[in-house]
Parts: structure tokens; C-alpha cells; sequence
């Protein structure tokens, strides 16, 4: 039996005005034969199960009779006048139980009211359709804003969970938005032994759209947890979130768009409709991966990863459908554009073809650099530490493994332990270090430090561990092995603001050499913190004005992200984007008041120095004379692997001269000319130049076209004539119009500005 036969029709929105429709008299039939049409539904067949499983069908029937009695309450409810306060001031008077942010929104125009993706109430994510129920402040919040975009492809991934029932008559696991990439999946079981294939996305999609069009109103509904218990009864999968997630004798909500009911905390968009371009993107059998908890009261996965039911590999696994979804097709289209160009700069595929780095099976998550790759990663090496030598800063090395003392000192034990990888030798328990700082917390430690001393800047650039799972593992943007430009900066609370400027200044330096433009966020103190209040406000006070200081020199702004800081102190994010405008986050300035307590760090302070008085829950008081250094993390590339695909994907493995792994390839127009091009090659490679030689038997045309697919910045053709002047005559990869025999330059004259290229550390592949 089809899905429009099994269920109510949809209802109007909650809090929407009823409409009544004209009648007009029935058209007579016609005195001829008419043709025979297809049966309404036809186009539906083979797209949707002949009839919807008996699950289906309960938990309507259960829907209906608890609606109905919830439906009773609130029309008893007492109805009063209450004031909504709207975000420009104005107050709007409406009916407790009976306005809702929709009405008030069609009520000042149309196309506020279309507009509208969802409502804020007293700062409460609230449903267009939920009846207010006192006087508030509202919100109204755009397809532009982040928490509406969560809403819209919450409501999609509902549409999509639909779909998959009346396709598979699947048990549905989890279905969440998600930020990167940008949209929402599915997980789904109970699929007897079928696994999803690529020609399901075009059926999906198909049926997403009927849903679409049939403007299913999403209707919220608040149930006991016995009654989630009996509803899902069928379910294991909802079970488990149910007795995870809502407390006995608690309550909880699902919301319903046609025969689709799912435990959800919402809220949602008024009906299917508002969802006006929907794509299916990818259909994947889901290896183990890491869940989190999610708004959906359920749990989370990586992206693009075929999952075992909690992770569980003795468990069945899962299989997931993304996709995305947008108010208007323009913007569909224009993201399946940027979605194409992306492909294009896969990091992996551009790694494959330039030979620089891989992955194997025998240390999954650690990257195998092969040499054009190691010189990439040495060139930004090289480039921090010129950095830290201009900066002040001094390297230091520490171990790669500590007992686990260490981290229950440092407080990670508690805390981290599951994504370190620890071993026992000799009957004790240690662990691969996953940061630096509590060893550089033991080296200060170690030292006689005086106020003299401070500022001390410390970097590391040693090797890191973290036990991340292999679901969530993905080329070198999330690897189990690497490597970061760490730093930590231990001062006084009269130094924080210098140093972060100074971090700022670091910042703006080294994005500015990869032509990153990037923003900062400011996180403050959060409910449950450690330290002294008055540190607090002080130190967010230094970072407020090394803020603003900053943005002025460079003209731009920052974000106020109250009570997100660390437990252990403030910190300010810094977001950069790359040539597609994505977002990625790199570097990081925490201020840490934690570490130092911890590890009992202090200083012998000047005579005058003003020291802020001690904390009451500080459990090492400091002597008369002492004082606490203020610890501050600062990473600025993060972990060169996460940073090199970052760089690969942004400059679409066309890398500038400086970072070039291929910076000359010396081309011989025929064999008796190869001593030459082995001469240049080095001169060239004697002056720190990455440069090849192509002697094979290829023509001279190919070896050409070889070189500029490998993306060489520059191609040097030596012929008799070059060799007798000393002479090259050089292909700019970026410059079609020196792709012609041109100019013969000296190689002295080559030479210089190449060297002169490299060291200026420009974008452009200019001489």
C-alpha cells in the first residue's frame, strides 16, 4: 500500500491560521473516451516498498492518542496577553499558548515571515509553529545565521530519514547536521543484508522531493520516557539513546513529518516544503569510528565512514547517506560547483599525483613522506624556526613517552587517557606524549627561573601521538602521527598583553606568506573554571585590548564568544580561509592558569613586582617573594601534516616558488646537451635550489608537457645555443606567454633571481 494511504494527511502548522478552500461546481465529463491514465502513484513503483513496515504504523497510532490528550491540556491552559519583545526594541502584544514566532513574523511581512528558517526565545532555539507560552524576547533568524542553517539541514536529514524508510523499511540510528563538510547524513540498520548503492541517490532523491512537495508539517510532540520506550519499542538503536539520554521519570520530544516520528529535541522548520533544493551526495557503507553525543539525543560519527553500531566492531555495522540541502536551487547548484573545484584539490589525489606522501595499512594514520613531500615539510620547518630565532623564541627537545604520573599530574590522565596510546614496561604504565606542554612545564620546573628570565619562550617541535579512531582518520587533515610548530610562553600577568600581541604579529606574518586571510574569537571565562575571578577579568581584559590593538593595525575585527574559554583559562581562536573561502582552524592562543598550579611552577619575582594575590583553592601557596608565571599555548601552522593539505588544497598543488618541491626542471633539447643541463643542475642545486634534470628518451615537446603536469615553476630548455652562451631559456608554469622559445638569460642572472624569489617568499611565480 503507498505511504499516502497508510497516514493522516498532513495537518496545518501549529499556531497557523485554518484555510478554507472555494468550492465550485464539479465539470461534467465529456462525451468521448477518455484515455486511460496511470494510477496515481505509478511513478512512485520500484522506488518505495509496496507496504510500509507494522513499526510504522504503531507509532502513528501511538502519536495520535498521546496528541490528542497533549492537545487538551493546552487548550485548557489559561489564556493570557503577554509582549514580545523583538530584536530591534519593538514589542509586539500577542496570546500566551496561542501566538507563535510565525504569526508575529507574517504579521510584519511576508517575506520576513518566508524568510525565516527558525525563531530565538529568551535565547531558546523555538519552532515557527510552537505557540508561545509568556512574554519574551524573539528573534528572528535567517538561512544566514549558524543556528538556522543546523535547524534547515536538521529538518532535511529528517526528510532523508523518511525516505530511507519508505525505500528499506530501515531501522533509522542517528541523523545529524553537520558542519564540515556542510549538511546531514543518516545512519541506518536493519537493512537485511542490502547495502546501499549508488543508483538508491537518484531513488532517494526522488523521494525526498515528493516530500518536499507534499509540505509535511513538522509537528512536535512531548512524551514520558516510557512512552519514547513503548513508541520505539522496535528499535534497539532508539532504545539506547532513550535510557542514555532521558532520565527516568523525565521527559523528552519527537517530531513528525508524514509516517516519520523520530526522538529529536528539534526544533525544526515549519513543514518539508520551506526545504526548496535537496540533494542526495554520497552513499557509503560505514569502518569503526568515535561517536559523540549530539543535539539529537543521540550519537554522532565522522563523516563519509561506514560505522560498527558504537563503535563496536563485534557489532553490525551501519550504513550512512549525506546530503545537502538549501533555500533556493541557485545556491544548490552553486554548491555542487564549489563541491566539483574541491575534488579538483583533493589534498590526497594532488599528494598521489605529485608523489609526495602515503598512507599504508601497517601504520594507519601516519603519513609515509616520500622525498618531495619532506621537502615541503622541511621548508616550513625551516620557516619557524627563522621565526622563532627573530622572535625570541628558543627550541627545545623533550621525550617522546612519560609514566603516566606525568598526566595525572597534569591533570590528561583523567581526562585523555582513551586517546593516548599507553603501553606497560617493566610493570608500569606510560604513554605516547600527545602534547608538549607538561613536558615543558617539568623543564621549567627544572631551571631556576628569576622575573629576570621572563618572558620565557619555549618551542618544540617533537613528535605527537593521539590514539585517534580510525573512522575518524582522514588523509593528513586528522592522522595519528604528527608533528606541531608548539610553543609555550610562561611570563607574568603584566606581560600577557605584549605576548600575545606578539603572537598576533606571528600570526600575521606566516598567513600572510600563504595569502590566508583568517579571523579571531575570543573565548571567556565558563561556569566551572579554576583561578581567582580577578585574574580572570584581568587577563580577558589584556587580550580584549591586545584585540583591538590588533585588528586596528590590520583593519579588520573580532568575535566575543562568552563563557567558551578553557576551564584553565581564555583563549582566542584563530579561523583562516582558504582559496574557496572554507574554514579551517589552526592556530590557537590559550592562556593557561592551570599548569603552573599544577606542576607547582614559580619564579623569584622583582623587588617591586605587584603579584596577584593567591587563588583560596590553590593547593601550593607560594612562598613571601615568589610568583606564578601565566603559561600561554600558542600554535600557529598546528600540526605541519593538517597544514601541508590545507596548503595543498589551497593553492591546488600549483605551490609558490619558496615552498615549491619542484621549483626547476632543466630539459636538454638532445643527448650530447646533457652535461650541460647536469651542470645547471648544480649550480642551482649547490645554492639550496630544488632542481631535476629530465636525460630520458622522451621528446623534448613530452618531457615538456611532463614537467608542467608536475607542476614545475619553472622549466629551463638548454639547445646548443644556451650552452655556448651559458645561457638558459626559461618556462614560467603561471606565464602562457613564456611558453615559446624567448629571451636567453645568463645563468648568473637565472640564478640571482630565482635565489632572490625564494628568499622574499612571494605568492607570485614572478622573476
Amino acid at each position: 500500500m503507498a505511504p499516502d494511504t497508510a497516514v493522516d494527511p498532513p495537518n496545518a502548522a501549529e499556531g497557523a491560521p485554518a484555510q478554507e478552500l472555494p468550492s465550485r461546481p464539479a465539470k461534467q465529463p465529456k462525451e468521448k473516451a477518455a484515455k486511460e491514465k496511470p494510477a496515481k502513484g505509478a511513478k512512485k513503483e520500484g522506488l518505495e516498498l509496496p507496504g510500509l513496515p507494522e513499526f510504522i504504523q504503531h507509532r502513528l497510532d501511538l502519536f495520535h492518542k498521546i496528541k490528542a490528550r497533549n492537545d487538551a491540556e493546552i487548550a485548557a491552559k489559561p489564556r493570557e496577553e503577554i509582549t514580545i519583545t523583538l530584536g530591534n526594541g519593538k514589542e509586539e502584544k500577542g496570546t500566551s499558548w496561542e501566538t507563535t514566532p510565525g504569526s508575529i513574523a507574517r504579521g510584519i511581512s511576508k517575506s520576513l515571515f518566508e524568510r525565516t528558517v527558525i525563531a530565538l526565545v529568551d535565547g531558546e532555539l523555538w519552532d515557527l509553529t510552537r505557540p508561545l507560552e509568556k512574554s519574551c524576547k524573539l528573534e528572528l533568524l535567517d538561512f544566514e545565521h549558524k543556528e538556522a542553517k543546523k535547524v534547515f539541514w536538521h529538518s532535511s536529514a529528517h526528510v532523508l530519514g523518511e525516505a530511507c524508510e519508505r525505500r528499506f523499511g530501515c531501522y533509522l540510528c542517528n541523523g545529524p547536521p553537520t558542519e564540515d563538510p556542510p549538511g546531514f547524513y543518516y545512519d541506518m540498520a536493519n537493512m537485511d543484508g542490502r547495502v546501499v548503492a549508488e543508483e538508491d541517490k537518484k531513488a532517494l532523491e526522488t523521494i525526498s522531493n515528493s516530500i518536499i512537495k507534499e509540505k509535511q508539517p513538522f509537528e512536535r510532540l512531548e512524551m514520558t520516557k516510557d512512552e519514547l520506550l513503548e513508541m520505539f519499542r522496535y528499535s534497539k538503536y532508539k532504545e539506547y539513546f532513550i535510557n542514555q539520554r532521558v532520565p527516568d521519570g523525565t521527559k523528552s520530544t519527537v517530531y513528525r513529518c508524514g509516517p516519520l516520528i523520530d526522538l529529536c529535541r528539534g526544533p525544526h522548520v515549519p513543514h518539508t516544503g520551506n526545504i526548496k533544493a535537496f540533494s542526495v551526495l554520497k552513499v557509503s557503507r560505514v569502518s569503526q569510528l568515535k561517536y559523540r553525543q549530539d543535539r539529537d539525543l543521540g550519537l554522532t560519527a565522522d563523516k563519509n565512514s561506514a560505522a560498527y553500531w558504537l563503535g563496536n566492531s563485534d557489532n553490525e555495522s551501519v550504513q550512512r547517506i549525506s546530503g545537502i540541502s538549501f533555500p533556493d536551487k541557485k545556491a544548490l547548484e552553486e554548491y555542487k560547483t564549489f563541491l566539483a573545484e574541491a575534488a579538483k584539490r583533493n589534498h590526497r589525489k594532488i599528494g598521489q599525483d605529485q608523489k609526495l606522501f602515503f598512507f599504508d595499512e601497517v601504520s594507519p594514520g601516519s603519513t609515509f613522506w616520500l622525498p618531495h613531500g619532506t621537502r615541503i615539510y622541511n621548508t616550513l620547518h625551516t620557516l619557524m624556526q627563522e621565526q622563532y630565532r627573530k622572535r625570541g623564541f628558543q627550541e627545545v627537545m623533550s621525550p617522546n613517552m612519560y609514566k603516566s604520573d606525568l598526566w595525572k599530574t597534569s591533570g590528561h590522565w583523567g581526562h585523555y587517557a582513551e586517546n593516548m596510546f599507553t603501553f606497560e614496561v617493566e610493570k608500569e604504565t606510560f604513554g605516547l606524549k600527545p602534547m608538549n606542554c607538561p613536558g615543558h612545564c617539568k623543564i621549567f620546573s627544572h631551571s631556576d627561573v628569576t622575573y629576570k628570565d621572563l618572558p620565557w619562550r619555549m618551542a618544540d617541535f617533537g613528535v605527537l601521538h593521539r590514539n585517534e579512531f580510525s573512522g575518524a582518520l582522514s588523509g593528513l587533515t586528522r592522522v595519528r602521527r604528527f608533528q606541531q610548530d608548539d610553543a609555550h610562553i610562561f611570563c607574568t600577568v603584566d606581560q600577557i598583553r605584549q605576548e600575545i600581541e606578539g603572537c598576533f604579529d606571528f600570526l600575521y606574518a606566516v598567513y600572510g606568506l600563504f595569502g590566508f586571510t583568517f579571523k579571531l574569537k575570543l573565548s571567556t571565562r565558563p561556569e566551572k573554571f579554576i583561578g581567582d575571578v580577578a585574574i580572570w577579568d584581568m587577563a580577558e581584559d589584556k587580550l580584549r585590548q591586545a584585540l583591538d590593538n590588533f585588528v586596528e593595525k590590520i583593519n579588520s575585527k573580532w568575535e566575543e564568544n562568552p563563557g567558551d574559554g578553557a576551564f584553565y583559562g581564555p583563549k582566542i581562536d584563530i579561523t583562516v580561509y582558504d582559496a574557496l573561502r572554507r574554514e579551517f582552524q589552526c592556530g590557537t592562543i590559550q592562556l593557561d592558569f592551570n599548569l603552573p598550579r599544577r606542576f607547582k611552577l614559580r619564579y623569584v619575582a622583582g623587588k617591586d613586582e605587584k603579584l596577584p594575590e593567591a587563588a583560596a583553592d590553590d593547593p601550593d601557596p607560594l612562598p613571601q617573594g615568589y610568583g606564578r608565571p601565566v603559561m600561554i599555548h600558542r600554535a600557529v601552522l598546528g600540526s605541519f601534516e593538517r597544514m601541508i593539505g590545507i596548503l595543498t588544497e589551497h593553492f591546488a598543488g600549483k605551490w609558490p616558488f619558496w615552498l615549491s618541491p619542484r621549483q626547476i626542471l632543466v630539459v636538454p633539447v638532445m643527448p650530447n646537451l646533457n652535461d650541460y643541463a647536469k651542470e645547471v643542475q648544480s649550480i642551482f642545486n649547490d645554492k639550496g635550489l630544488f632542481i631535476d634534470v629530465d636525460l630520458g628518451s622522451n621528446t623534448l615537446q613530452k618531457k615538456i608537457r611532463t614537467g608542467q603536469l608536475e607542476q614545475y615553476n619553472f622549466i629551463f630548455v638548454v639547445g646548443a645555443e644556451e650552452e655556448k652562451s651559458r645561457t638558459v631559456n626559461i618556462r614560467n608554469r603561471d606565464d602562457q606567454s613564456t611558453q615559446a622559445k624567448g629571451d636567453l638569460v645568463p645563468l648568473q642572472e637565472a640564478l640571482d633571481k630565482l635565489l632572490k624569489l625564494k628568499e622574499e617568499r612571494r605568492i607570485e611565480n614572478r622573476l
